[in-house]
């Protein structure tokens, strides 16, 4: 009897111990702070996008404790398939999706400034819609157009940086000649041969229209 009587106070001990239990974890949500692994650019060019992405956080921890304690849904891994539990899932998810779109241009931004770009130069980057390679090619194409001048034509025998690009851009468009910066025979050819493909008034003289083909 004394047995029994043993076993049944244990019984009761153990459901009061579970409903405690259960009552404190839901009351006492686990750590379920959002966490990023990821560098971002708390600098980046447009601190809105920076202090949304920081209000995201806020609110996505909020959401998840608050289902936790309020309604007993774990909505990062829910036990349970009600309407409820799904809502609280598709809202955690938007809300998840929301931090990934802020995070993906701050990470990005990051990494462009690791790469020597100022937040001007990311500006320009998002806006125009090109990638890093393409701009860079571009500045670098602009400062060798900045070197022409329409007014001042080239001269057998002259010698120039110009000339040298000139040459380097003749030998990636096909035609094999020497890299040696000076404006002769073997030159002035390439620049007709090049005029002739791309149906320019062909000859050999470098001006805009070639030096813009050139260098499409």
């Amino acid at each position: 009897m004394k047995q029994l009587i043993i076993l049944l106070l244990l019984i009761i001990a153990f459901f009061i111990g579970y409903g405690q239990y259960s009552q404190y974890q839901r009351f006492n949500s686990p750590n379920v702070d959002y966490k990023t692994a990821k560098e971002i650019d708390v600098a980046y060019y447009n601190q809105e996008a920076v202090i949304n992405y920081y209000k995201a956080i806020e609110d996505l921890n909020s959401f998840v404790k608050m289902q936790w304690t309020a309604n007993n849904i774990d909505v990062r891994s829910p036990e349970e398939d009600t309407e409820e539990t799904k809502l609280a899932v598709k809202n955690y998810a938007d809300k998840v999706a929301t931090i990934k779109y802020y995070e993906r241009k701050l990470e990005k931004s990051a990494v462009l400034k690791k790469k020597g770009l100022s937040n001007e130069e990311i500006l320009f980057l998002e806006n125009s819609g090109i990638d890093l390679k393409s701009h860079q090619k571009l500045i670098a194409v602009n400062k060798i157009k900045s070197m022409f001048n329409a007014d001042k034509k080239l001269d057998y025998g002259n010698k120039s940086a110009l000339i040298f690009e000139i040459q380097k851009q003749l030998n990636l468009k096909g035609f094999e000649i020497k890299l040696d910066g000076v404006y002769k025979l073997e030159t002035l050819n390439a620049i007709k041969g090049f005029e002739e493909k791309n149906n320019l008034f062909v000859d050999g003289v470098l001006d805009v229209l070639t030096l813009d083909a050139l260098f499409e």
